[in-house]
């Protein structure tokens, strides 16, 4: 209990210290992230520039900086809009049953059976391009997991004897779902969001990548890497400095979503 205890606080800290990172980093940045300078491009790791110069000649560690807020931020909001989304029709279907709950579980399994980063490519290609398409597209995609596990939660509950004491109590539809269901349901989907976070930035820098995400001159990861793709033999540092970024934040949502797991004793259900 102790060692979970431990985790879970070693992972809240590098999640706070990320969160400063991102908040407050870029109002500290020594040289303006978005501003070229042709005449330092392309410069290797230096005292100057830490990190080196892209090719405008921007220094890398400070649009690493600039886009910590905008990767991080961004799914953030992902996760937010999917766990609101999908817990609350999770639990709605779970608990009423009958059609609705048939007809969730046949659009769940629609999109499920797509790969997902596939589907979102698709969603975000007929969308077009910019961040907040890039949004909509992986909310698109990440929504069915939280319906499903929320459902699926609800319904081994619906019986149980606290939900029939409040029915006998005269307890509405919306007050069980709300006060007696909901609070059931948080512990293992609130897991899952932790765990989706680095998922989530993974596969918003993909969509970046590939030019249907973030476009110029947003200092987005992926954005940044596919800027940078054409340098690779003469600048190397600009992706592999933005590549280890963004496996850290992923690293640290992954071990957050393992200690919440432990810490909340909710291997059984994810």
């Amino acid at each position: 209990m102790k060692r979970n205890k431990a985790g879970l606080v070693i992972s809240l800290t590098l999640i706070a210290l990320l969160a400063l990172v991102a908040i407050i980093g870029p109002n500290y940045l020594p040289h303006q992230p978005f501003k070229p300078d042709m005449r330092t491009a392309l410069q290797p790791p230096s005292h100057e520039h830490l990190l080196g110069t892209d090719n405008l000649g921007r220094c890398v560690a400070c649009r690493i900086v600039a886009g910590a807020s905008t990767s991080l931020f961004a799914a953030l909001a992902v996760v937010a809009i999917v766990f609101a989304i999908g817990t609350v029709l999770g639990i709605t279907a779970g608990y009423i049953g009958g059609v609705m709950d048939h007809v969730l579980m046949r659009v769940t399994l629609i999109f499920q059976a797509f790969p997902s980063f596939i589907l979102a490519v698709a969603v975000a290609g007929i969308l077009g391009n910019g961040m907040g398409n890039s949004i909509l597209s992986l909310c698109a995609v990440y929504w069915t997991t939280y319906a499903r596990l929320a459902r699926s939660l609800t319904v081994s509950m619906r019986n149980a004897p606290y939900i029939k004491a409040a029915k006998v109590c005269g307890a509405g539809k919306l007050s069980i779902l709300f006060k007696y269901v909901l609070p059931n349901v948080v512990a293992p989907v609130l897991v899952t969001a932790a765990l989706d976070v680095g998922s989530v930035i993974l596969s918003m820098a993909g969509l970046s990548f590939l030019g249907l995400g973030a476009v110029r001159p947003t200092a987005e990861w992926g954005a940044v890497m596919s800027e940078a793709k054409d340098y690779l033999q003469k600048a190397p540092w600009i992706i592999v400095f933005n590549g280890i970024a963004l496996f850290l934040v992923v690293t640290v949502f992954n071990l957050l979503g393992d200690s919440l797991r432990d810490a909340l004793d909710t291997k059984g259900e994810i």
